[in-house]
């Protein structure tokens, strides 16, 4: 295991502590995860939202053409 010397606002280090604390974490713990979750390989497919992802496929019977036909009532 390598060392890493950071420098952050005392504050933030008191909130990380206290939250740290809450979640039976270390910081050096924390911010390896955090470390290896933004250095991972990006998953594979589109990254939505939640909101996004139920409300796939809720337009496949829709009517294309009274759509486009709304959108340029409501935009002349």
């Amino acid at each position: 295991m390598s060392k890493l010397t950071l420098s952050v606002e005392k504050s933030v280090i008191s909130q990380a502590r206290r939250f740290a604390k809450q979640q039976g974490v270390s910081i050096s713990e924390m911010v390896e995860a955090y470390l290896a979750a933004v250095a991972a390989p990006p998953k594979r497919g589109p990254r939505n939202s939640p909101i996004l992802h139920s409300l796939r496929g809720s337009l496949k019977k829709a009517d294309l053409e009274e759509y486009w036909s709304h959108l340029t009532a409501k935009y002349r």
